[in-house]
């Protein structure tokens, strides 16, 4: 069995791990595996679809594995389509046994595993991002195939960030941080205090370099609160209508735990979460550990323990 893997450079110029994650993916499955960055390093549509088609179809390849990133997710359908091969997206896991090499992906909002094979050849495989273990970086080659010949119909001016101020997402983190709407309620007090729950939550993400997550209410609150937490957008949310993060930890904040957030922690090993009602959703066999406390007493003690 011949493998292909499609891998293309990051904004550093070096293969990003996502490709690294491909790699190693395609290891997994044995055979035939040669490594090929077919595209240059700006991404437009026009000249990334003929690049990748020209290499799916050169190689002969039976297997074709590619790293589900943005700047594949826009390409990679149309060329697969102008190769003649089939492909399939979301990609989680692989593996070559008896009745050939299968692939499985979710569906329905991560609540069925599919999975699936083909008899078609060549089939594409994108994989998604953060699943597999990344291959080393001297464990394999890549080929820089010959730039194909073809008139751009755009011109790339340049490049911006998305995100303008500091990141809150981060996919490598080991730890994800998840805030909900309670940050916003009326304290014990009878007064709401959104800075203060802003400044808590900030100190913490640069303390600790964990990844930001919310809840759907959280991004959805009102004006007054939605001020404090202008660093925080609906790509934070995390949950049915949201993201499926994959990190080690997490840790959620005053956040009920009801089943469509938590269908959003399906990848998370290890669930921790503070919330000052013992019956609420997390309590409910959803976290390993539930700390019944105020979350801002609680994370004004972290952040003062992890304090240089």
């Amino acid at each position: 069995m011949k493998i292909l893997v499609l891998v293309h450079n990051g904004p550093d110029g070096k293969i990003a791990k996502a490709a690294l994650e491909a790699v190693g993916a395609a290891q997994s499955l044995g055979g035939e595996i040669s490594a090929v960055n077919p595209v240059g390093d700006v991404p437009l549509h026009s000249l990334d679809v003929p690049a990748l088609a020209t290499a799916i179809k050169s190689s002969g390849a039976d297997i074709v594995i590619a790293p589900g990133t943005s700047r594949f997710a826009r390409s990679l359908p149309a060329a697969a389509f102008r190769a003649g091969a089939e492909i399939d997206t979301h990609i989680t896991a692989v593996s070559n046994g008896p009745e050939g090499v299968t692939a499985q992906r979710w569906a329905y909002r991560q609540r069925i595993l599919c999975t699936i094979t083909r008899s078609a050849r060549p089939w594409v495989l994108m994989t998604d991002c953060g699943v597999f273990a990344p291959a080393e970086e001297g464990s394999f080659t890549v080929e820089n195939a010959a730039p194909v010949q073809a008139t751009a119909s755009s011109e790339c001016l340049g490049t911006q960030a998305a995100v303008a101020g500091e990141q809150t997402i981060r996919p490598d983190a080991e730890v994800l941080f998840v805030a909900g709407a309670g940050w916003t309620k009326k304290q014990a007090d009878g007064a709401t205090h959104p800075g203060e729950a802003a400044a808590l939550i900030k100190d913490f993400l640069a303390a600790s370099g964990a990844s930001l997550g919310s809840s759907k209410s959280l991004v959805e609150i009102g004006d007054e609160a939605k001020e404090a937490f202008g660093f925080m957008s609906h790509m934070n949310q995390v949950g049915q209508t949201g993201a499926t993060p994959r990190h080690k930890k997490g840790l959620s904040t005053c956040c009920h735990g009801e089943e469509p957030h938590v269908v959003g922690w399906r990848f998370i090993t290890e669930r921790r979460a503070v919330n000052i009602d013992a019956n609420c959703g997390w309590a409910q066999g959803k976290a390993d550990v539930l700390y019944v406390a105020d979350a801002f007493k609680v994370m004004s003690l972290v952040n003062g323990m992890l304090k240089p």
